[in-house]
């Protein structure tokens, strides 16, 4: 029987500086989100469309995001999807998928993103979305 494969590679911008976690039994958690373009023809113009990926790191990588990665670095990040369920206050359901890093590779300097200033705001997250 064939193994089944599931890894992600994304290269794309912060649109925020991450942000960490400790879990109870102290393991690190780092969450983040970076947009990679699409390049998309409406009408006779080409234009880039941001499409937004949620990231989540452990342990010594959650450190090394936080420690590291600020809003507009450019990021390379490997990992695999993960979707999730929970149920919010009113006692919906929800889900969501996001990248769980394995590795990342900061591709510009820490001060390079500084000098340019991100055109790319992600859209707003409710607090009632994401249990963490």
């Amino acid at each position: 029987m064939a193994r089944g494969v599931n890894k992600v590679i994304l290269v794309g911008r912060l649109g925020a500086d991450p942000e960490i976690r400790y879990t109870q039994a102290g393991t690190a958690v780092a969450n983040f989100r970076i947009a990679t373009n699409n390049r998309v023809k409406r009408g006779e113009e080409w234009v880039d469309e941001p499409e937004w990926h949620r990231i989540v790191a452990w342990d010594r990588l959650a450190e090394t995001c936080s420690q590291y990665l600020k809003k507009g670095m450019l990021v390379y990040i490997e990992g695999q999807l993960r979707t999730r369920s929970w149920e919010d206050q009113d006692g919906n359901r929800r889900w969501t998928t996001e990248i769980h890093a394995r590795d990342m590779q900061m591709l510009e300097s820490k001060g390079a993103s500084d000098s340019q200033e991100s055109e790319l705001e992600p859209p707003p997250v409710e607090e009632d979305d994401v249990p963490f």
